[in-house]
């Protein structure tokens, strides 16, 4: 190995070393309360009071979490509208002007397509073709050019990746954004699964979004009604079970009793794992779910009840009685049962707070956010406001105690260097987020991807995570623009500590450590920031992108 190679290893394997110590302070902190995403217990006895951050650093840290990160100058914006003016308009999406955002995403067509459209748009390949391909009657080119890439499905999610990254990096509404991202793991589909990957775009257009800053129990109608939730957990196959297909290729063929969908709505979306059901109430709720299926899946896919295939006895579930005969009214029932129980308030608190405040969510306040939910039946708003004027969210141990995921770790370093993108430079960021680990919408398990900070340190990540920045900040990314002449204007190129200062104070708001200080101070002399060789005695052309990725790959900045 070269010289200048091994000093770029060495200097790698410091800044890694770094980073997992860094964040390990973070990532242990982050065990499961009692265990995966179990509400938290009732509240201790009170403690000695913990110091709350202030000033300015209330404004950074309201920021870095209701936001996908601070762009230039937004403290200073917040500052001069007021921090609770900030948050209550960000609570109110529907008041902010997005409409430039939207114009970036008109190119993308197929965010606005109904299934039936995209059905036919984007056909299936012809079986033939690979047997045609297999016995050698046809070239893979010819294959290419009778069924092109700009007419397969996969398009669908590539475009629906390429919105969901200009919105996280453009967004005036940038909470709505978050709360987006934040149901749709929650309400989890994998675009990957069979004819999910046509509805996947319409399930977020219709199913999530409208309802993001909304109801509670409206989301969780919403997507019980989906064909994609239909699909994803099979519950369009689900039948009483002497239920006999009675037309089609599969006529005659015996149907039964399918549970996914019944488990995963009280486990992952309602109450809980620890939610007090029992494997009874699992399977009697999987019976009032039966008929729920989806009309003509591959030409128009829209939700149907289906009488004959439904289970018409009684069902007793969590202990209330459904009368034998309510048709599709017992999955409306079950849905109004489940909306209301008290441990749907407190394990939909438990994900807000520990979305918003710490990996180890604070029971006090999971418990007032979870009387938010029952008082106002599940208004999203409230308990988000609850959480945002509470003192355990400005507590300083809750101060960058959360550790981004890729994707919000990819929008926030786009933000930070002031970059903007199109519809082009989102497909390229989503790839990115992908190769650092979180391929969007491909989450295959219905408990999406995570929000604990264990799950996304380790070494090999953070390696991905500094490459990506040395790439954007180098201007890699086709149709990603970052201002780095702007973040460090008035600085002397030939000081790289002045640049060095100048970048601090624009990608980590000057919060940079001693020892993440310490340690960028130190590759001040390295030739791959000077630019000069051992034998130059001019002054320093500072390589303000290769310092900037230093900067972007910190401790500091890995945390929200």
């Amino acid at each position: 190995m070269s010289r200048p190679a091994r000093g770029r290893a060495a200097r790698a394997v410091a800044w890694v070393a770094l980073g997992l110590g860094a964040l390990a302070g973070c990532s242990a902190s982050t065990a499961r309360a009692a265990g995966g995403d179990r509400p938290v217990a009732a509240a201790p006895a009170a403690a000695a009071p913990v110091a709350s951050v202030s000033g300015d650093r209330q404004i950074i840290h309201a920021l870095s979490r209701l936001t996908y990160g601070a762009r230039p100058g937004d403290v200073e914006r917040v500052r001069a509208m007021g921090l609770s003016a900030w948050i209550d308009r960000q609570l109110r999406p529907r008041t902010i002007d997005d409409s430039a955002t939207e114009r970036t995403l008109a190119e993308l067509t197929t965010l606005r397509m109904p299934i039936s459209e995209a059905l036919r748009e984007f056909p299936r390949p012809d079986p033939k073709l690979r047997a045609q391909i297999a016995n050698g009657e046809m070239s893979r080119q010819e294959m290419m050019e009778r069924y092109p890439m700009e007419r397969r499905p996969v398009r669908i999610a590539d475009e629906l990746r390429a919105a969901k990254v200009v919105r996280a990096v453009t967004s005036e509404r940038q909470l709505e954004e978050v709360m987006v991202d934040f149901w749709f793991n929650h309400f989890n589909v994998f675009a990957g699964k069979g004819d999910v990957r046509w509805y996947v775009s319409a399930y977020e257009r219709e199913a999530i979004r409208p309802y993001a800053m909304g109801r509670f129990p409206d989301l969780v109608r919403a997507t019980a009604h989906h064909p994609a939730m239909l699909f994803y957990l099979d519950n369009w196959l689900s039948a009483k079970p002497d239920f006999r297909v009675p037309v089609g290729p599969n006529r005659g063929r015996r149907a039964g009793l399918n549970e996914n969908y019944a488990r995963e709505l009280m486990e992952l979306h309602t109450l809980g794992v620890d939610g007090g059901y029992t494997q009874k109430d699992v399977t009697e709720v999987a019976r009032a779910f039966t008929g729920w299926t989806i009309d003509r899946p591959q030409t128009d896919a829209l939700f149907i009840f289906r009488p004959i295939m439904h289970d018409t006895g009684e069902k007793i579930v969590l202990g209330h009685r459904i009368a034998a005969g309510g048709g599709r009214d017992d999955g409306e029932r079950v849905i109004e049962l489940l909306t209301q129980h008290p441990a749907t308030a407190r394990f939909v608190a438990t994900k807000l707070v520990r979305r918003f405040v710490s990996d180890t969510p604070p029971p006090a306040l999971v418990a007032r956010v979870a009387g938010s939910y029952l008082s106002t039946g599940g208004e999203i708003p409230a308990m988000l406001r609850t959480i945002f004027e509470s003192p355990e969210f400005y507590r300083e141990d809750a101060y960058r105690a959360k550790i981004k995921k890729p994707f919000e770790f990819v929008a926030s370093a786009v933000r930070a260097l002031g970059g903007s993108t199109d519809a082009q430079g989102g497909m390229a960021l989503a790839r990115a987020s992908a190769e650092i680990g979180e391929p969007l919408y491909q989450a295959q398990p219905p408990t999406g991807f995570a929000d604990r900070g264990e799950v996304w340190v380790n070494a090999g990540a953070l390696l991905a995570r500094m490459n990506f920045a040395l790439s954007l900040a180098s201007g890699r990314y086709p149709h990603v623009s970052v201002e780095l002449p702007a973040l460090v204007a008035g600085a002397d190129p030939g000081s790289p500590a002045a640049v060095l200062d100048r970048l601090l104070v624009a990608i980590v708001a000057d919060q940079a450590g001693p020892e993440t200080r310490a340690v960028l101070t130190a590759q001040l002399k390295a030739p791959q920031i000077t630019r000069l060789s051992p034998d130059d005695r001019g002054p320093a052309n500072t390589d303000v992108a290769k310092l900037a990725a230093l900067v972007i790959g910190s401790p500091e900045f890995q945390r929200r």
